[in-house]
């Protein structure tokens, strides 16, 4: 089967997984307006290409917190990856791996931690945390993943509670008898929503945490899911070492910004001072390109990698991976950028539509 884009693998998993698992994996809060605007807001944006640059040389690769990566794409942290392939997380690690890039392991994973790391035991990886109620338990996981080797700890900072998706409600969705999350256990509530075990989320968490969650590790603290210049000051004067411009994917609060209309105004408040990222609606090179041109530092893809896992499991996300990268690299040639380093503003315009 030949496979020439993202949608390819999109309309795979769509014929090939249960409905309610697709519903769960496409889903949005409320009328679906922000996750649909997360990729139509990518095509107001014109690019500016320059020529005659003889480029016969072009470098995709970069670094993140000071690690390179072979491109600026990276997986971004999605739960329940067993719903789409029997080796869940562990191919997702591999494949990863095999790309040269991070992957951020979500709490909610199907596969243990220690069975992730060993699947992949050079791959560089980082850590996405929901702070629980149970706060020994949050201290566990966050000492657990520093000694098997991650290298950085996401905090999702837009759950304090979770948002209103109307499928899985409809469908009362759960991850059914077989699939388990691995690493820590979460009682699903009486009359929830969803039947999904993920209720045992702080919502108290506020600024000050950051602190407590200092004095238990020496990894670098990346919050995911700021929109606002007023947050990303907060960020800076906490002193994290990064932010991931994220909504969800358009699963919290329907509504926020895209998150690449969001960009510029998080990557003006920080001045260059920490790394900023972007997560959500990235679907092509030329996406990449344009969050890069805005400011981030590297992009971090939710949906696709499971289109890809659905496919053919490991293999399936390094041929996703190996596409979308294709693309960045025409995308880069084709505007006159040698080196990532090379991408600004100056290639971007927005389209007065």
């Amino acid at each position: 089967m030949t496979f020439v884009c993202l949608a390819d693998f999109q309309a795979y998993a769509k014929d090939n997984l249960p409905k309610s698992t697709w519903e769960f994996i496409e889903g949005g809060a409320d009328e679906c307006i922000t996750r649909d605007e997360n990729i139509s807001a990518y095509k107001k944006i014109h690019l500016r290409p320059r020529y005659l640059r003889n480029m016969s040389v072009v470098d995709t690769r970069t670094t993140i917190q000071g690690c390179e990566i072979s491109f600026p794409v990276c997986i971004g942290p999605t739960g329940f990856h067993c719903l789409c392939w029997p080796e869940g997380e562990k191919s997702t690690a591999k494949a990863a791996q095999a790309m040269n890039t991070c992957y951020v392991t979500s709490s909610f994973s199907t596969c243990t931690f220690e069975d992730i790391v060993a699947a992949a035991p050079n791959g560089l990886r980082w850590f996405q945390l929901y702070i629980q109620d149970d706060r020994q338990i949050t201290k566990k996981l966050i000492q657990q993943v520093e000694a098997l080797g991650y290298k950085a700890l996401v905090i999702t900072v837009d759950t304090a509670v979770l948002g209103n998706r109307l499928q899985d409600n409809r469908n009362k969705f759960s991850l059914g008898k077989f699939i388990q999350m691995k690493n820590f256990h979460v009682n699903i509530e009486e009359n929830a929503e969803t039947l999904l075990p993920v209720s045992g989320i702080d919502s108290s968490i506020c600024w000050k945490d950051l602190a407590w969650i200092r004095n238990i590790t020496q990894l670098p603290i990346i919050l995911k899911g700021i929109l606002t210049r007023e947050d990303a000051e907060l960020a800076l004067n906490h002193n994290v070492q990064g932010i991931i411009v994220s909504n969800h994917g358009g699963r919290q609060l329907d509504t926020v910004p895209a998150t690449i209309d969001a960009l510029t105004e998080v990557v003006n408040a920080v001045k260059g001072r920490i790394e900023v990222y972007l997560d959500g609606g990235i679907r092509t090179g030329t996406d990449v390109l344009k969050a890069l041109a805005l400011g981030a530092r590297c992009i971090f893809l939710g949906r696709p990698i499971l289109w890809g896992l659905t496919y053919k499991g490991e293999e399936g996300i390094q041929q996703l991976l190996n596409l979308l990268k294709k693309e960045f690299y025409r995308s880069m040639a084709l505007t006159g950028c040698h080196s990532v380093s090379e991408i600004s503003q100056d290639l971007v315009k927005f389209s007065r539509l």
